[in-house]
């Protein structure tokens, strides 16, 4: 890892820190995910960018906090998600993974970890993987970005639960597939009836 990299994922921590301090004080419900909720649970660090999870209906308090700290914000073509922009770096504002909107239980499973000198609350690491899993499709279905982060994680996961959600996607099911049989986990039973998330 070249001092480059360092740069890159000090600086996204110290966007990741300005940004959680100010939805935090704008009492906007938001949960950490992404690469940085991957590196807050022990994952090797591969940030890029801040992912927030947060309602939809927060959206337009969490918008205008991040603007009275400088923040540029972009509605984008998505209706997923907005961004905020910290001098380029990026923010992204999550709230619907693949028509699954974000609800206050999913943001009540997270848990408060320390990420960046601060604690603020970290996507359940079993909701995280879904939340990774779920978009997987066949124009995005980047296996080898997946592997290391959740090997990191998978004492941490309930993996019957990410098949049971899972289930209706190929692309996610065969990537547990996968993890099956690189021993990365247990072989898992035939899932359950799809329960509800988030």
């Amino acid at each position: 890892m070249g001092s480059h990299s360092h740069e890159v994922t000090d600086a996204i921590l110290e966007t990741l820190k300005r940004a959680s301090s100010g939805l935090k004080d704008a009492d906007v419900r938001f949960a950490l995910a992404g690469g940085c909720a991957a590196y807050a649970r022990g994952a090797a660090p591969s940030l890029h960018d801040v992912d927030f999870v947060l309602p939809q209906e927060d959206v337009p308090t969490a918008l205008e906090a991040l603007r009275g700290l400088g923040f540029e914000t972009a509605k984008p073509p998505e209706d997923w998600l907005v961004k905020a922009y910290d001098e380029g770096r990026l923010v992204d504002l999550i709230f619907s993974i693949c028509d699954h909107p974000v609800t206050p239980a999913l943001l009540e499973r997270a848990e408060p970890m320390k990420a960046s000198a601060m604690i603020l609350p970290v996507l359940e690491a079993t909701d995280l993987v879904i939340s990774w899993l779920l978009p997987l499709s066949e124009h995005s279905c980047d296996y080898s970005s997946l592997l290391p982060q959740v090997r990191a994680l998978r004492e941490q996961v309930d993996w019957e639960r990410v098949a049971a959600v899972v289930q209706a996607s190929p692309y996610a099911f065969t990537f547990l597939t996968l993890l099956e049989r690189l021993k990365v986990i247990p072989h898992l039973p035939e899932p359950a009836d799809d329960p509800s998330w988030p």
